[in-house]
C-alpha cells in the first residue's frame, strides 16, 4: 500500500470534473464508441479500448478549442466515453443469440426495451458492484497491481499541452474511415471485397477494403493478425478441400444435399457456412473454455485477495480523493437492480435467476476488477466466464423445468447481464486508476459512469436492433462469433440437436492448438470469421511489424494506435448510419448512379486498400522534432509541480519524483533518452538504474530495479514490466539494445 502517494492534483485543490461540458461530450463518445465497437464486435468478434482516444479528443475540444484548463475535466470526459465501449463487449457477446433464434422462428423476435433493460442493468451492476472494491484494489494495492492501459491514459492526460496535435490522428482516421465506408456501402462506388477462386484446391482466397478492419491488425499486432490468418486458412485451404474432395457424394448433417451439390450451388462459401461455421463455433467455445481453465486459480485467488480487501475495511480519510458513492446508495441500487430482473416482464428471469446474476456478478466483477489490474482489459477472459455463467444457469433451467424457448431465452439473459456487469467492472477499474493518479474525485467518477451506463444502453440497444435489420447476425456482414458459440452452448444442454461431429472437431483442433503452446481463442475465432476479414486483418498486422522495426525512438507517441482508433470510429459511425437508412426505406427512394463499369475489376480496391494502409505506415513512424540538448529535462514537455533536479559536474542528472511513482509524464520519456546517464525516482516505488548510451533493455532496467530493492524487488519489477509493456504497445516508448 502507498501511503504516500500523492496524485498530481492535490486532494486539497479543486477543479472542474463532473461539468455539463464533460457530460454531454461523455455522453456523446459513449455512444459514438459504443456503437462502433457494437458494429467491430459483431463483425470480428474484437472491440478497442475507447479510454484514450476519448480523452485525445477530449484535450482538443476542451483545451484547444474551449480554452478550459482542467485535467480532471478530460478525465471525467474519458470515464463517461468509455463506458460505451465496455457495454458494447458484453453486449454483442451474448444478445445476438435471442436475434438468432428469432430468425430461426424458435422464439420472437427481441424487443429495443429487452435489449436496453439488459444492457442498462448489466452496466448499473458493474458499476455498483465495482464501489466497494476501490479502494481495495486502487489504493492499498496501488504498488502492486499497475492496471495498464489506466495508468497508460493517465499519462496521456499529464501531457495534455499536446492535446491539440494528439487529436489530429483521431479525426483524421474518422473522416478516412466514414469517407471508405461511405464509398463502398453506401453508393457502392469500389467493392468491398475481391476474391481469388483456386479450382484445383476447390476454395478461394478473398480480401475486404475495411479501414477498420487494418485498423483491429495494427493494434493486436502481427501476432495475434497472424494466428488469425492461421485459422482462416486452417478452414478454407484445409477443411473445405478435404470436406469437398472427399465427402462429394456424401449427405453431411446439418446439409439436406450432398457436398458436391453444395458446392456446385454455392461454391467453397457454401461449404463454409454448412460446415465450417460449426467447426469454428467449436474451436471457440473450447478455447473459451481452456482460458477459464488457465486462469482458474488466478481467479480463486484474485476473489480471495478482492474480499479480503474488502475486509480491511474503507480508506476514506474524508479527503476529496477517497470519497466514493454512499454505501447506502450502493446497496439500495443494488436491491433495485435484483428486482428490476425479477420483476419487469420483459426480462425473462425468475428471482432465482436475479439472485444468480447478483452472486455470480459480484463473483466475476471482484475477479475482473483485480484481474485487468494484472493483466490488462485485453486479456481479461470475460468470455470464459460467461461461458462457465450459462452453462451453470442452463443447467440449474432444465433441472428446474424451464426448457424451451423460455428457457434458452433465461439462459442467455442470465449470462449477458453477468458478462456486461464484469466488463464494465474491468474497464472502471482502469478508469479510477486513472483517476487515482491525476486527483480525481472517485465519487464523480462513478456517478459518470452510471451517466454513461445510461447513454450507451440506449445506444447499443437501438444499435443491434438496426443493425441486425439491416445486415442479419451471423452472417458474413456480421458473423457474431461469441454470441453464435453462446448460443450453441444453450441448444446444447436444451436439446442437444447440434451437428456434434463438427464441433468436436473444431474444439480438438483448438485443444492441439493450446498444446502447440498458441493461444487458441484467436486462432479459433479466425476459423469461425470469413477469410477476407482474416487477410485484411493481417495486413494490420504486418504494418504494425514494420514499424516496430522501422520507427526510431522519436516515433509519435500513439499516432499510430490514435489513427486506427478514428479510423474505426468513422467506419462503425457510418456503417449504423446506413443501417438506419436501410431499415427506414430511405436509401431505397435514393438514387444512386451506376458505378459498375468502374468498379468490376480490382484496381480500384487495390487502390483505396494501399493508401490506407500507407497512410496507418506513415503515421505510425512519424517523428516529433528533436530537441538538441544533453539536459534531459529539456526533453520533458512540462515539469509537474513538486519536482526537483539536480545536475552534477560530469553531467549526471538527479531527479527527485518523490510520491509520483510510474505515473509523471517525466516517467513516460524515460525510457528512450540515450544522454540520461542516472536518474532517481523517490519515494514508494522510486529505483535507481544506469543509462548512459541508451542501449539499457527492460530486462536489464529489472535487473538493476532487483538490486537496488533486494528486500521488495518482486512486486516492483512487475510493476515495472507490465507498465513499461504497455507504454511500448501505445509507442510511447521505444525498445533499443
Amino acid at each position: 500500500m502507498d501511503n504516500d502517494f500523492k496524485p498530481y492534483i492535490p486532494a486539497d485543490k479543486v477543479m472542474s470534473e463532473l461539468t455539463p461540458i464533460s457530460i454531454i461530450m461523455g455522453v456523446l463518445l459513449a455512444i459514438i464508441f459504443g456503437a462502433a465497437n457494437a458494429y467491430l464486435g459483431l463483425r470480428v468478434g474484437m472491440t478497442v479500448s475507447a479510454s484514450i482516444p476519448a480523452a485525445v479528443i477530449s484535450m482538443a475540444v476542451i483545451r484547444v478549442i474551449l480554452h478550459r484548463d482542467s485535467i480532471l475535466e478530460n478525465n471525467m470526459v474519458q470515464t463517461i466515453g468509455s463506458a460505451g465501449e465496455s457495454l458494447a463487449a458484453g453486449s454483442i457477446f451474448t444478445m445476438p443469440a435471442l436475434f438468432l433464434w428469432a430468425e430461426e422462428g424458435v422464439m420472437e423476435m427481441p424487443s429495443l426495451i429487452l435489449i436496453t433493460l439488459m444492457a442498462l442493468l448489466g452496466g448499473l451492476l458493474g458499476v455498483f458492484l465495482m464501489v466497494p472494491l476501490r479502494s481495495a484494489l486502487i489504493v492499498k494495492e496501488h504498488g502492486t497491481l499497475p492496471y495498464p492501459e489506466g495508468t497508460a491514459c493517465a499519462e496521456v492526460l499529464l501531457a495534455g499541452e499536446k492535446g491539440g496535435s494528439s487529436a489530429r490522428p483521431v479525426f483524421i482516421g474518422m473522416g478516412i474511415g466514414a469517407l471508405v465506408k461511405f464509398l463502398v456501402d453506401g453508393i457502392m462506388a469500389i467493392s468491398g471485397a475481391i476474391t481469388f477462386k483456386i479450382d484445383s484446391l476447390k476454395t478461394e482466397f478473398s480480401a475486404e477494403i475495411y479501414p477498420a478492419l487494418v485498423s483491429i491488425g495494427y493494434i493486436c499486432g502481427m501476432r495475434i493478425a497472424g494466428y488469425m490468418l492461421a485459422g482462416g486458412l486452417i478452414g478454407w485451404f484445409v477443411l473445405i478441400p478435404t470436406i469437398v474432395t472427399f465427402g462429394s457424394d456424401l449427405v453431411l448433417y446439418p446439409a439436406t444435399v450432398s457436398v458436391s451439390e453444395l458446392y456446385a450451388t454455392g461454391g467453397a462459401s457454401a461449404i463454409w457456412s454448412g460446415f465450417i461455421k460449426y467447426i469454428g463455433a467449436g474451436a471457440v467455445a473450447a478455447s473459451g473454455i481452456i482460458s477459464l481453465i488457465k486462469t482458474l486459480p488466478l481467479i480463486v485467488s484474485t476473489f480471495r485477495a478482492a474480499i479480503k480487501g474488502i475486509g480491511r475495511g474503507s480508506s476514506s480519510s474524508g479527503k476529496r480523493t477517497d470519497i466514493d458513492l454512499d454505501i447506502r446508495v450502493v446497496l439500495t441500487g443494488l436491491a433495485l437492480i435484483m428486482l428490476a430482473i425479477w420483476l419487469i416482464p420483459a426480462i425473462p428471469v425468475t428471482f432465482i435467476g436475479a439472485l444468480m446474476i447478483v452472486v455470480f456478478g459480484f463473483f466475476f466483477s471482484a475477479v475482473s476488477s483485480r484481474m485487468v489490474g494484472l493483466v490488462g482489459c485485453s486479456n481479461n477472459p470475460v468470455s470464459g466466464m460467461t461461458i462457465a455463467t450459462i452453462l451453470i444457469a442452463t443447467i440449474c433451467l432444465k433441472a428446474t423445468g424451464s426448457t424451451g424457448p423460455g428457457g434458452m431465452q433465461a439462459a442467455i439473459a442470465i449470462g449477458a447481464i453477468i458478462c456486461i456487469a464484469a466488463a464494465m467492472a474491468g474497464d472502471m477499474s482502469q478508469d479510477l486508476k486513472t483517476g487515482y493518479i491525476v486527483g480525481a474525485t472517485p465519487r464523480k467518477q462513478q456517478i459518470g459512469e452510471i451517466l454513461g451506463s445510461v447513454a450507451a444502453s440506449v445506444a447499443i440497444g437501438g444499435v443491434m436492433v438496426l443493425l441486425n435489420n439491416a445486415y442479419g447476425f451471423g452472417t458474413n456482414a456480421l458473423a457474431a462469433p461469441q454470441a453464435t458459440m453462446m448460443k450453441m452452448l444453450v441448444e446444447s444442454v436444451m436439446n442437444g440437436n447440434l451437428p456434434w461431429s463438427l464441433i468436436f472437431i473444431g474444439a480438438f483442433i483448438a485443444i492441439a492448438i493450446e498444446i502447440l503452446g498458441i493461444s487458441a481463442l484467436p486462432v479459433s475465432i479466425g476459423l469461425y470469421l470469413p477469410l477476407e476479414l482474416s487477410t485484411t486483418i493481417m495486413i494490420g498486422g504486418l504494418i504494425k511489424y514494420s514499424t516496430d522495426r522501422k520507427k526510431s525512438s522519436d516515433s509519435e507517441a500513439g499516432s499510430g494506435v490514435l489513427l486506427c482508433s478514428g479510423l474505426i470510429a468513422g467506419e462503425g459511425i457510418v456503417g449504423v448510419l446506413l443501417a438506419i437508412l436501410a431499415v427506414t426505406g430511405i436509401a431505397d427512394k435514393i438514387i444512386v448512379p451506376d458505378y459498375s463499369a468502374y468498379v468490376s475489376g480490382k484496381i480500384p480496391f487495390i487502390i483505396v486498400l494501399a493508401a490506407v494502409s500507407i497512410t496507418v505506415w506513415r503515421f505510425a513512424v512519424k517523428k516529433t522534432d528533436e530537441k538538441k540538448t544533453d539536459n534531459f529535462l529539456n526533453y520533458v514537455y512540462s515539469v509537474p509541480s513538486g519536482l526537483t533536479w539536480a545536475v552534477s559536474e560530469d553531467g549526471t542528472v538527479t531527479v527527485d519524483m518523490e510520491n509520483k511513482g510510474f505515473t509523471n509524464t517525466i516517467a513516460q520519456k524515460l525510457f528512450k533518452r540515450p544522454r540520461v546517464s542516472h536518474i532517481k525516482l523517490e519515494g514508494m516505488g522510486s529505483f535507481v538504474f544506469r543509462c548512459i548510451d541508451g542501449k539499457r533493455s527492460v530486462y536489464e532496467i529489472g535487473q538493476l530495479v532487483r538490486e537496488e530493492f533486494r528486500e521488495n524487488a518482486e512486486p516492483l519489477y512487475e510493476r515495472l514490466s507490465v507498465y513499461i509493456k504497455q507504454l511500448e504497445k501505445l509507442e510511447f516508448i521505444v525498445r533499443q539494445g
